[in-house]
C-alpha cells in the first residue's frame, strides 16, 4: 500500500471512529455545564481541555464529527445521486439539445457558490444542518454531473460501446451497463474529494451560523465560539482546527490514492 494512501486511510478511520463512538460513548456529557471548570488546559481528567462553557473538548470533537461527517456525507450522496444520471444523460445525447440543457443548467448552479446557496436557503427556512446539506447537496450535482460527462464521452466511441448498439441495447442500458461500470473509479476518487470539501464547506456554514445550531456541535461553530478567546485559551480554537484539518487532508490523500490504486496506467507507471 502506498504510504499517502495508508496515511489517509488512517486519518480518514480516525474521524470516522471517533463519530462512531460518539453515537454510544463520549468522555463527558457535553450537555453538561461546568462554569467552575471553563477555560483549563489539556490534563488528564479533560484530554483537550474545556471550554468556556466547562465542557470536555474531546467529547465536543467527537460529537462534532459525527455532525460534519453525516452532513458532507448525505450533501455528497445527494451530489452522486442526481449528478450521475444527468452526466450519464448528457452524455448519451450528446451534441444534442438535452445535452446542452444539463450542462448549461450545471453553469448557472457554478455560479452560485455552496455559501450563497445556503444564505438563500436560510433566508426563507432558517438555519439549520439540514439546510446545509440542501446547500452543499446542490452544489455538488454539477460536479458530478461533468465528471461523469467527461469520463462516459470517452467511452461512447469505444468498439464495445458500439458492438453493444449493433446488438440493440438502448442508449440507457448501455449507460447502466456498461459506461458506469467504467467510470465508477473516477466517481469513488472525486467522491472522496467532495467528501473533504464538504466538511470545509459544513465547517465554513457552521461558522457564520449557517450550519448545525446548537445544542448540536459543529467543528465550524466551535471555531467561531473560540475566536474571542485564542490568546486567553489557545487550546479551545487549536484542537477544532487540527480536527478539521486532519479529516480534509486525510480525505485527500486517500482520494489521491485511491486514484494512484485505481487507475491501471498509474500502476504500471509506479
Amino acid at each position: 500500500m502506498r504510504p499517502a494512501l495508508a496515511l489517509g486511510a488512517v486519518l480518514s478511520a480516525t474521524a470516522l471512529a471517533a463519530a462512531l463512538v460518539s453515537l454510544i460513548w463520549t468522555p463527558y456529557d457535553i450537555t453538561t455545564l461546568t462554569i467552575a471548570q471553563k477555560l483549563q488546559p489539556p490534563s488528564a481528567a479533560h484530554w483537550f481541555g474545556t471550554d468556556h462553557f466547562g465542557r470536555d473538548i474531546a467529547a465536543m470533537l467527537m460529537t462534532g464529527a459525527r455532525t460534519s461527517l453525516s452532513v458532507a456525507l448525505v450533501a455528497v450522496g445527494i451530489g452522486a445521486g442526481l449528478g450521475v444520471p444527468l452526466g450519464l444523460t448528457a452524455a448519451a445525447r450528446r451534441d444534442n439539445w438535452l445535452d446542452e440543457l444539463i450542462m448549461r443548467g450545471n453553469d448557472l448552479v457554478f455560479a452560485f457558490p455552496s455559501l450563497v446557496i445556503a444564505i438563500l436557503i436560510t433566508a426563507v427556512f432558517g438555519p439549520s444542518a439540514l439546510n446545509a446539506i440542501i446547500a452543499i447537496g446542490i452544489f455538488n450535482i454539477p460536479v458530478f454531473a461533468r465528471v461523469t460527462r467527461a469520463g462516459a464521452l470517452s467511452l461512447w466511441t469505444l468498439d464495445y460501446i458500439r458492438a453493444a448498439q449493433v446488438a440493440g441495447k438502448g442508449a440507457a442500458r448501455i449507460s447502466v451497463e456498461h459506461i458506469l461500470p467504467n467510470i465508477a473509479n473516477l466517481l469513488i476518487v472525486q467522491g472522496t474529494i467532495q467528501f473533504s470539501l464538504g466538511i470545509l464547506a459544513e465547517a465554513g456554514l457552521s461558522y457564520v451560523g449557517l450550519g448545525a445550531q446548537p445544542p448540536t456541535p459543529s467543528w465550524g461553530r466551535m471555531l467561531a465560539e473560540a475566536q474571542t478567546m485564542v490568546t486567553l485559551a489557545p487550546h479551545v480554537a487549536l484542537f477544532p482546527g487540527l480536527a478539521i484539518v486532519a479529516t480534509v487532508l486525510g480525505l485527500n490523500l486517500l482520494g489521491d490514492g485511491l486514484r494512484d490504486a485505481l487507475d491501471p496506467r498509474l500502476r504500471r507507471r509506479g
